[in-house]
Order: C-alpha cells, then sequence, then structure tokens
C-alpha cells in the first residue's frame, strides 16, 4: 500500500477527530469548539496514537486565521457599537485593562517578563465571538437589550485586539534590538518602532478602507453579473487571502490584521450577503482546522506540572473579567440583569486569543508555556461558560440575598429610570383617558404605535434603549424607561391600559409573568403578544395572553399568499387559502 500524502493524512485526521469530538461535545451542550481543541490534542504530539504534521497544520491554520478574520471584517457593523456605544466603549476599555493588568501581575509573578505578561493579559482580555454569540442565542438574550450590549462589547473587545495586532511585533523587534543595560536606548527604540507600526497601518488603511473601498466593492459587483458561482466564490477567497499576504508583505502587517480591513472593505459591497454566505463554508472548515492545530501544540502535562499557573490564568478570565464588567455595567446605570449577561458572556477566551498568542510566539515575546497556559483556560472557561450562563437566574437569586449588593448594582440604573420617567409618570398618574402600552420599540413596535396614533388612540412606548426614549418624548410622547419585564417599571402605565402589546418575541422567562402581573393589576386589560414559536401557545393562554402572533405561522402565511397571487390566484382564493392555512396551524396546536 503507497503512503499517503502528508497534506491528505493530516486533513483526515484533523477532521475526523474533529468531527467526532466536536458531536460528543455538542450532544453535551457544551460548545463544539471544545472538540476541536481536543482533537488537537488527541493527534498532537503530546499524546499517544497518531501524530499529525505540525508544520503542515500551522500553514492550514494560517488560513483559518485570515479567513476568520476576514469574517469578523465582513460582519462588522459601526452602527452595533454605536446603539450602545455608551456602555460599550468605557467598559470593554477598563475591562481590557483590567484583564492586562492581572496577566502581567501574574506573568512577573511566575518570573515572565513584563512584555510576556502584556501578551498574556491582552488575549486573556478578549473573548470567543463563536462562543458569545452560541450562549446569547441558546438563551434567546441575542435580540434583548442585555444581548445587545454583549455584541457591542465584543466589537470593541475586537477594535482592540485588531490594534494590538499592530503593538505585538512592534514589542518584539524593539524587545529584540535594544540593549538589555540601556533603558533609554530601549525605550527610544520602542517608541520608534511603534510609530513606524502605526505610520505603516495608516497607509495600509488608507490604501484599503479608501483607495479599496472604491475598487473592490466595483469588481465584486462586476463578477456577480457574469453569473458563475464559481467564479465568484474564488473572487471572494482572492479578496481574503491575497490582500492579507499582500498586506504581510508590503506594509510588514499581520496577515490577521490585513484579512480583517478587507472583510470590511468587501462589506461594503451590494453583493456582501453573498459573499459571506460563499465564504461561510470555508471559513468553518479551516477554522476547524486552526482550533485543531492550536491544540496540537498543548502539552496536557502542564495542567499537572503548573497547576497554581493555570489557576491564576483562569482567575483573570472567570473572576477578574466578570467582576470588572459587572461593576463597569452597574456604574455606567445599566441594570444587573444586563451586567450579568456581559460578565458571564465574556467570561472566557477563544480563537482572538489563540491569534495572540501565535503571533506573540512568533515575536519571542512569550514561550510553550503561555501558549499552554491560554488553549488551559480556553479549553476550561468554553466548556463552563454555557454552563454558567444557564444558571443566571440562580446567580441572580443569590445575589438578591445581599440587599446591599444588589441595590449597589441597581442604584445608578434605578436612579436613571427614576430621572428619565419623573416626567412620565405625573403624566400618566394625572391623565384619565385609556392608553395602549407598547413593549419595544423595533420595526413590529413602531408599526403598532403608528396605527393606534393614527387612529386617535394615546400610545405608553416602554424600551430599555435611551435614546429611543429620548427621542419620543422629545416628539411630545410618552414613553418609559427601563425593563418592561420588571413590574415595578410597568406599574404606572399598566391601570389605565386597555391594551398590552408585547412586540418583543424571545423573553419567555420575563414575559410571563408580566402578562400574569399584568392582569392581577388590571384584570379588563387584553394583551397580545408576539411569539415565535407555535409550541409557546398554550403556556401563553395559561399566563393570561388574550391573542398571540405566531411568526412561523404567518410566515408560512405570507410566503402561501406570495407564491399564489404569482401564479394569478384571484383575491378571493388566496383568502380562502390563507384562512385554512391558518386553521390548519391552530389544529396543530396543543389543546386543540
Amino acid at each position: 500500500m503507497h503512503d499517503l500524502p502528508p497534506l491528505i493524512t493530516m486533513l483526515a485526521a484533523a477532521f475526523t477527530a474533529a468531527w467526532v469530538l466536536g458531536i460528543i461535545t455538542q450532544r453535551l451542550k457544551l460548545s463544539p469548539i471544545v472538540g476541536y481543541l481536543l482533537a488537537g490534542i488527541v493527534i498532537g504530539p503530546y499524546t499517544p496514537g497518531f501524530v499529525g504534521d505540525p508544520t503542515i497544520a500551522h500553514q492550514l491554520s494560517e488560513l483559518g486565521v485570515i479567513l476568520l478574520m476576514f469574517g469578523v471584517g465582513l460582519h462588522f457593523h459601526l452602527g452595533d457599537l454605536l446603539a450602545v456605544r455608551n456602555v460599550a466603549v468605557p467598559g470593554a476599555i477598563f475591562q481590557s485593562l483590567i484583564a492586562t493588568g492581572l496577566g502581567v501581575a501574574v506573568a512577573v509573578a511566575y518570573g515572565w517578563t513584563v512584555n510576556s505578561g502584556l501578551v498574556i493579559g491582552m488575549a486573556m482580555a478578549v473573548a470567543s465571538t463563536v462562543v458569545l454569540i452560541r450562549v446569547l442565542t441558546d438563551n434567546r438574550m441575542l435580540d434583548t437589550t442585555h444581548g445587545h450590549v454583549a455584541v457591542g462589547w465584543l466589537i470593541v473587545e475586537d477594535i482592540l485586539t485588531v490594534i494590538v495586532l499592530v503593538l505585538i511585533p512592534a514589542m518584539g523587534q524593539a524587545g529584540g534590538t535594544a540593549p538589555a543595560d540601556a533603558s533609554h536606548g530601549a525605550s527610544t527604540s520602542i517608541w520608534m518602532t511603534l510609530l513606524i507600526a502605526l505610520l505603516k497601518l495608516a497607509a495600509m488603511i488608507v490604501v484599503l478602507l479608501f483607495a479599496g473601498s472604491k475598487i473592490i466593492p466595483w469588481i465584486m459587483v462586476r463578477v456577480a453579473k457574469l453569473r458563475s458561482r464559481e467564479l465568484f466564490t474564488l473572487t471572494v477567497m482572492v479578496m481574503a487571502i491575497a490582500i492579507a499576504a499582500g498586506s504581510a508583505y508590503v506594509f510588514g502587517a499581520s496577515m490577521a490584521l490585513g484579512a480583517f480591513l478587507a472583510g470590511m472593505v468587501v462589506g461594503q459591497s451590494p453583493v456582501s450577503q453573498q459573499a459571506a454566505a460563499d465564504a461561510l463554508p470555508m471559513r468553518d472548515a479551516f477554522a476547524v482546522i486552526f482550533f485543531t492545530s492550536v491544540g496540537m501544540l498543548f502539552e496536557p502535562a502542564f495542567v499537572v506540572q503548573q497547576p497554581w499557573l493555570l489557576a491564576g490564568g483562569l482567575a483573570i478570565v472567570m473572576i477578574g473579567k466578570p467582576l470588572a464588567a459587572l461593576a463597569v455595567v452597574a456604574v455606567i446605570g445599566y441594570p444587573a440583569r444586563t451586567a450579568l449577561v456581559v460578565a458571564l458572556g465574556l467570561a472566557q477566551i477563544g480563537e482572538f486569543s489563540f491569534i495572540l498568542s501565535e503571533l506573540g510566539q512568533k515575536a519571542k515575546l512569550i514561550d510553550k508555556s503561555g501558549h499552554n497556559l491560554l488553549v488551559a483556560c480556553a479549553i476550561v472557561s468554553i466548556t463552563l461558560n454555557p454552563l454558567l450562563f444557564q444558571r443566571i437566574g440562580q446567580i441572580e437569586a443569590f445575589l438578591k440575598r445581599w440587599p446591599a449588593l444588589w441595590k449597589f448594582l441597581n442604584r445608578r440604573a434605578l436612579a436613571r429610570e427614576t430621572a428619565m420617567n419623573a416626567d412620565t409618570g405625573k403624566a400618566l398618574e394625572a391623565g384619565t383617558s385609556p392608553v395602549a402600552v407598547i413593549v419595544g420599540y423595533g420595526p413590529v413596535g413602531k408599526t403598532v404605535d403608528s396605527l393606534l396614533r393614527e387612529r386617535g388612540h394615546e400610545t405608553v412606548v416602554v424600551d430599555m434603549n435611551m435614546e429611543t426614549v429620548q427621542a419620543i418624548k422629545r416628539a411630545g410622547r410618552t414613553a418609559i424607561y427601563g425593563d418592561a419585564f420588571n413590574i415595578e417599571v410597568m406599574h404606572q402605565a399598566l391601570p389605565r391600559a386597555t391594551h398590552l402589546v408585547i412586540t418583543l418575541p424571545h423573553h419567555a422567562d420575563g414575559r410571563n409573568p408580566l402578562i400574569a402581573a399584568a392582569k392581577l393589576i388590571n384584570p379588563e386589560i387584553k394583551i397580545f403578544v408576539r411569539a415565535r414559536y407555535i409550541s409557546e401557545r398554550e403556556e401563553l393562554e395559561q399566563v393570561g395572553a388574550d391573542a398571540v402572533c405566531y411568526e412561523e405561522a404567518e410566515a408560512a402565511v405570507s410566503l402561501a399568499r406570495m407564491v399564489m397571487f404569482d401564479r394569478g390566484a384571484d383575491e378571493a382564493s388566496v383568502k380562502s387559502e390563507t384562512t385554512r392555512i391558518r386553521q390548519e396551524f391552530a389544529a396543530t396546536l396543543p389543546g386543540m
């Protein structure tokens, strides 16, 4: 039997091990990333059995880094950050500084240099995008204000990571050229190296974001008009890989940074959605190789040899970072639930930490022990993070047992709510006319609000976006700032309300208690609810919902209408058929 090429052997072993362990971790309701890292350990040189080629694995992982960063740039939306900039920007910066400072402290305590500690700290400061999005989605919080703050926070961390991608090579170059006994010369060399690196970065940004933003989207559109799927996918790969390699060659920047900027430019193209769809399978495949290659370099013996170092790293990731986030969010004035979501969601590290680790090793700022520390912390934190997040309600209940602490965490949020809602409360108490209370002011909430006001109904909007509430008030209308699922926020509006319209779909943990409480306060109120799944009907009816709009049912009806009209059906036939579809959906519901 002839020998297989090393590349084929490596890919077969890596994908197979990652597939098996990924399925196992997924079935255990853990992140598949844990499985991919464990797969790397299994086929790595520090465990018995098959040993993959580390050189080939490293080269393939470079593609994984490029495609990961390209995807981050492609989905980078400044609007997501601006919506929560007041908490995300200062919070992410403060948390990163705390994590970096703790990283330096741990490194120095174990005899490492300050520069090594800076790299370790900066790598521990940034959380995994994949893990955060997953835990928010699994717990139905991605579309909530809490989720928006956490995602905005992560966007700032991503931006800080991009800056660090410039600083690490500069630190390595400066550290390597300065004599050990010439502190002034070393300082001058560091600042000069950083200045040169920043000038190169500025030049690269000008070329890519300004010149490239004119040329690259034009190319993407022209290729798309050729109507060749293969050529379009090839164009996306060229934009990601060729620009990343060119950035490294011409500007001396990391390929990860070049790929991020390339993604941002492609994201400005009218065909960016298709580019993202085409890049996704390649990105996911090479991301698996990236995590597997990271695991291959991990020495399991490190856990036994350096348990206190590992404990120090985990303390930074799972205690220091969350506490810093909890304090910042509470001080800025968001409620404790938002603070807990951000703190627990970011209490892990992942792909960006490994990218910084790899860069730090190339710059000779950290050694194998530093890499082992980051991988071990990632495996533990990614494993525990979903489990901790599922217990956020229990953690919240535990904190409430300490009234002083709970009051401190909510003090600024309550003060801000009181200040913003003082005039609204007075107006509601003084008024006598009935109102309709609308929870949430997204596209659905705006539509309902507009329809009611056009027909002469007075409305009260409840939303957790401060800018939204302020804009409504400036327009001379009534709005309440705060968490609508906290009955203390709602109690002034409910007695006069004829209707309560809940337009937010994924808040079962707070929505159902609100419905029950609203019926107790005002038994005559009619409650209309937006829900995502038909299976939610039984519990919604039990707590008192009068009518529910199910997204999956309405999507089926709307698509059926489109198809029938396109096929030439008349209005009466369409109306009859959509009525039948709704009746069939109703017949499948529990209790029918």
